[in-house]
């Protein structure tokens, strides 16, 4: 009934702070860039915010009750940035209180919070942004490693870049095009210092979470073929290649990210330090086509390229898609295993750090159950996707569930219900999903089997 898994394959559920701590002003926490871009008018789905979210700061003991009562092996967390600069309490008790329920936990530095002051003395465009990260990360270290052996650098700097940098639709909204990438290489020199001192310190374990998926050209046209290529390149090998390969995959962003050679040569030596564990983030593949004058491009992808980008995305041929639209391709998790495997011989163990579903879950029903049929059927898939890259040859290590909760989806509000656990909008009141139920069932079997 269950797919099987190897001896010591483990289980987790994955959050952001961002997206369900709330309590925005607690601990003297000064703003980030999000809370800056939820107060532009429109910027988010219904004009929503996280000032609250779902209020996880207070209910922290709760909601680790329902990863744990899961029977998961890890809890992947992140830290709020602007919070830990007003002091890490938080966060102490948080990380005892997931010790105490017999769960790992393996928080993630950055995801996409950056301190609005550092924004404003130019955010990831700024080199001295990758110091001030290598200070954050030194904080954290210091206080809280003598529990935390697990660490996670940087969360999907592909996706922040691409949204926030190059584009308007996520903080911090700069709509730089393909100028972004040296906010791109700023972030990767982050990842690289982070590493250095979280090893410094005596980190048992160190690993990044990029989001990775297969791009197919639309036709075998060879502008389609181009278009593909350079879009691949940019969204997965830009970021992938220079910590897996040491290298940057083409001239085009070598010269983009704009950093003379000598220093880049030191860079890249610093990005390139062997890790422990590689996280990948899968959700859905793309396909690519040369512009077409005159062809509506729009609303194909969660955000919109613009025109005068030298590729553009059609519909992926899917038989079912989420509720945000996304298609639904399984074997495009496998796909995308084997050709990481194949590119980087060195690959270290992977772990699927999020893979998951918005679908509009309704309420508890008269029988206090909340059903979702088809996150469940969807997750199945996916864990039978990476079950298919472990047997054929790829190392995997885990598969972490996005999302433990119901949260803020960032532009999108709070319409896009990815969690294993329902949170209703006006009470905060928690309720297990079935597909809760499910997940647990899972792990439960890989001990019988």
């Amino acid at each position: 009934m269950y797919p099987q898994f190897p001896p010591g394959f483990r289980f987790g559920m994955s959050t952001s702070a961002y997206q369900i701590e709330g309590a925005a002003d607690a601990d003297g926490k000064g703003p980030s860039i999000w809370d800056t871009f939820t107060a532009r008018p429109g910027a988010i789905r219904h004009g929503e915010n996280a000032r609250v979210a779902i209020d996880h700061y207070h209910r922290y003991a709760e909601d680790i009750g329902h990863i744990a009562d899961a029977g998961v092996h890890d809890y992947r967390f992140s830290f709020s940035w602007p919070r830990v600069l007003a002091g890490t309490g938080f966060y102490d008790r948080l990380v005892d209180t997931i010790l105490e329920a017999g769960v790992r936990p393996v928080p993630t530095l950055y995801h996409w919070d950056l301190p609005q002051d550092l924004e404003d003395a130019g955010g990831w465009m700024n080199r001295d942004t990758a110091h001030r990260l290598a200070d954050y990360a030194g904080t954290l270290v210091r206080r809280l490693g003598d529990r935390v052996r697990d660490w996670i650098t940087m969360n999907e700097m592909s996706v922040h870049t691409l949204y926030g940098y190059a584009l308007t639709d996520h903080a911090p909204a700069r709509g730089l095009g393909l100028e972004a990438l040296p906010a791109a290489h700023h972030q990767l020199l982050a990842h690289g210092l982070a590493v250095q001192v979280l090893r410094s310190h005596g980190a048992a374990s160190v690993g990044v979470a990029g989001q990775h998926f297969p791009v197919t050209p639309a036709s075998d046209d060879e502008a389609d073929q181009f278009a593909a290529g350079l879009f691949t390149d940019l969204t997965n090998w830009t970021f992938s290649d220079p910590i897996l390969r040491g290298t940057y995959p083409n001239e085009l962003v070598q010269a983009g990210v704009g950093v003379p050679e000598a220093q880049l040569e030191r860079d890249l030596e610093l990005i390139g330090a062997p890790l422990d564990f590689y996280g990948v983030n899968y959700y859905e593949p793309t396909m690519i086509e040369a512009p077409k004058e005159g062809k509506d491009y729009t609303g194909v992808l969660e955000v919109d390229i613009p025109d005068g980008l030298p590729f553009s995305p059609v519909p992926v041929k899917s038989d079912e898609r989420t509720d945000f639209g996304w298609a639904i391709v399984p074997s495009g998790l496998t796909e995308i295993l084997v050709t990481l495997r194949d590119r980087y011989p060195n690959l270290p163990p992977v772990i699927i750090t999020e893979n998951g579903a918005s679908f509009h879950d309704a309420g508890p029903g008269p029988d206090g159950r909340v059903h979702d049929p088809r996150r469940i059927s969807y997750l199945d898939g996916h864990v039978r996707a990476v079950a298919a890259a472990i047997e054929a040859g790829v190392r995997v290590d885990g598969y972490y569930v996005w999302s433990a909760l119901d949260n803020f989806e960032w532009a999108a509000g709070y319409d896009e219900r990815f969690g294993l656990v329902y949170v209703d909008r006006e009470t905060l009141d928690r309720t297990r999903k079935d597909s809760w139920y499910w997940y647990r069932d899972l792990i439960a079997a890989q001990h019988r089997g």
